[in-house]
């Protein structure tokens, strides 16, 4: 039996590493090699720009000497407010920067009443920002980020109320900028310049999302991603902010439409041009006074306008929470590609999405996530039934072979070679396949990965409740043993020196020797589960096996909540299944036995 087993890990090894391989090759390789070509191609075409070069500008790196407020910042320029169901905030009339923003419908904490802020204004640490400008060559006072526009009309900037801004260069060119807001996360910013210096000039729009220094929460995570990113030619281009730090050259795109900005876990703050215009853009860092700033920009077409004529421009700018359907919705308006990419589905895509989609659709009906996710579960369990009864029916009766294998092995204990041919040919009278109970486990772990990415990176899944003492299925079971489960009045993570492990964190991951309920019901199964299997024959294996009930159970438990109930629900699921099997075939099991025993009083 040790030799099957051992062949049974060796294939499974194999078999993961061919999944990955092959996804790698004719997958992620692809997509590199267009990566790069789409980069030299930008590079190229910068000398092909019509007078105006592709890069939109210097990064501006200027650290101030000390962070201050935002009360002291936001006094620091002329501002109107923003007022939206989904959104509050302000723009600065100094460049018509987009940099105070907070999501109405979003809290930093579950129990907390302080919302999320997206955006912050220049001098705040971790200043976050956006805005719109122009580039000309030999043309001075063109609109930056430094330009003090004066407001024509509105008072606030909500639905169905733009505001109109003004500003003359004092060289013969006029620029109002009008900015809409809908109800939800996109603003609409439109340009139009009149040209009354008595000459053509050559200009070029640009946007700039920049991000000085990054809060110690962000970029941490290796299974989200969070930094640069952009579609660019139907391709994504992603930056993590560890690597887009160490990057020396800015990173250089150009395509047909596309879109550009700085994601986070769960919220995004991207330009989407017109589709129908050429743009360049860049993924780009520089550092000053130990402040690290990070940009995407992005420049798009080139105006020639004519002495007394006049041009118009327009942008959309997204900034707000990932919403899938929202997203996918502003998508179609835009015609924007893969804007729902914006979510990191991870390589797993093709399973991640249907299982959101699944989830999504089970939601709909019940309202609980908690409970679409049992029923996703018996949809995966009815899905990979087929193979998965084949396979435990072979495991049963491998397990009903169990004393002939061990008379084998008596008869031939001093030939490994017989043992193994006369096992191989029992195998064949029986018509068992000794492989079949891979097929499952090896299916269910890109299944089981792409769930807790679903799980991880959706903020559907975000502050989603189940039942009880279970109110976020994105965040770990917060019950503990160490205080029985809630029954003693005493925070484990209190305990000096050893509270940081017996305690219960806040984020999903990390070691812990915290046990909740959930992680305690998905060992229980997980035990049971290895009970109904064959046992291994050689004692040492069989004490591993014995012990991986226990070690999976610290290693489940700090993760998030949704994935230990779909995991424990999948292995009830599996339990029943292997049970209704073995006692069809009458194959010896744990629960047959334990029924047994309590009969046995009442029998004799």
């Amino acid at each position: 039996m040790q030799q099957e087993n051992n062949r049974n890990l060796v294939i499974f090894i194999v078999a993961s590493l061919l999944i990955f391989g092959v996804y790698y090759w004719f997958v992620m390789r692809p997509m590199e090699l267009r990566r790069a070509e789409a980069a030299r191609a930008a590079a190229e075409s910068q000398t092909q720009q019509t007078g105006i070069g592709a890069e939109p500008g210097t990064l501006s790196t200027d650290a101030p000497s000390a962070f201050v407020d935002e009360r002291t910042a936001l006094a620091r320029s002329a501002r109107v407010p923003v007022n939206t169901p989904a959104l509050t905030g302000s723009i600065s009339m100094t460049g018509g920067r987009i940099d105070q923003l907070y999501l109405t419908d979003y809290r930093v904490s579950l129990d907390g009443e302080e919302r999320i802020e997206l955006l912050r204004p220049e001098g705040v640490e971790y200043a976050y920002f956006a805005y719109v400008g122009w580039r000309g060559q030999n043309i001075e006072g063109l609109p930056g980020p430094d330009t003090q526009w004066v407001l024509r009309s509105g008072e606030e900037l909500s639905p169905g109320s733009p505001i109109v801004m003004n500003y003359d260069n004092g060289h013969g060119l006029t620029f109002t900028r009008t900015i809409a807001v809908d109800d939800q996360y996109l603003f609409t910013i439109t340009d139009r310049v009149d040209n009354n210096s008595g000459r053509s000039v050559t200009l070029a729009p640009y946007g700039s999302i920049q991000r000085r220094g990054i809060p110690a929460d962000l970029g941490r995570q290796h299974i989200v991603h969070e930094g640069a990113i952009g579609v660019f030619g139907e391709e994504l281009h992603q930056s993590k902010y560890n690597s887009w730090a160490d990057e020396d050259q800015p990173e250089s795109f150009s395509s047909d439409g596309g879109w550009v900005g700085i994601t986070d876990k769960y919220w995004l703050t991207a330009f989407i041009p017109e589709q129908d215009e050429a743009i360049q853009a860049q993924f780009r860092t520089a550092e000053s006074n130990g402040l690290r700033t990070y940009e995407t920009v992005y420049q798009s077409r080139t105006w020639v306008i004519p002495a007394g004529r006049s041009a118009t421009e327009t942008v959309n700018l997204f900034a707000g929470a990932k919403r899938n359907e929202i997203l996918g919705g502003y998508g179609d308006q835009l015609g924007a590609p893969r804007l729902t990419d914006a979510i990191d589905w991870g390589i797993f895509w093709f399973l991640t999405k249907p299982l959101f989609s699944v989830l999504e659709f089970f939601f709909g009906l019940v309202g609980n996530f908690g409970v679409a996710i049992l029923l996703l579960t018996v949809v995966v369990k009815l899905v990979l039934f087929p193979l998965a009864n084949k396979a435990y029916e072979s495991m049963s009766r491998m397990r009903m072979l169990q004393p002939k294998m061990e008379e084998i092995r008596a008869k031939h204990k001093d030939d490994p070679a017989k043992q193994q041919q006369e096992i191989m040919a029992m195998y064949q009278r029986e018509k068992v396949n000794p492989l079949a109970g891979c097929w499952p486990m090896l299916i269910q772990i890109p299944i089981f990965y792409a769930l807790y990415k679903v799980l991880f990176v959706t903020i559907e899944m975000r502050h989603a409740p189940f039942f009880g003492w279970i109110r976020d299925l994105s965040a770990r079971d917060p019950s503990n043993i160490w205080n029985l489960f809630g029954l003693i009045p005493w925070d484990p993570a209190s305990a000096p020196l050893i509270g940081g492990l017996i305690g219960v964190s806040t984020h999903v991951g990390g070691l812990t020797l915290a046990l909740g309920v959930l992680a305690i019901l998905y060992g229980g199964t997980m035990w049971l589960q290895t009970q109904m299997n064959p046992p291994p024959t050689d004692p040492t294996q069989r004490q591993i096996f014995a012990m991986m009930p226990i070690l999976f159970t610290f290693i489940m438990a700090p993760f998030a909540a949704g994935l230990l109930i779909y995991w424990t629900w999948s292995n009830i699921l599996t339990i029943l299944q292997q049970y209704v099997i073995m006692h069809r075939f009458g194959a010896e099991n744990p629960i047959d036995s334990f029924i047994a025993r309590l009969r046995k009083p009442k029998d004799a």
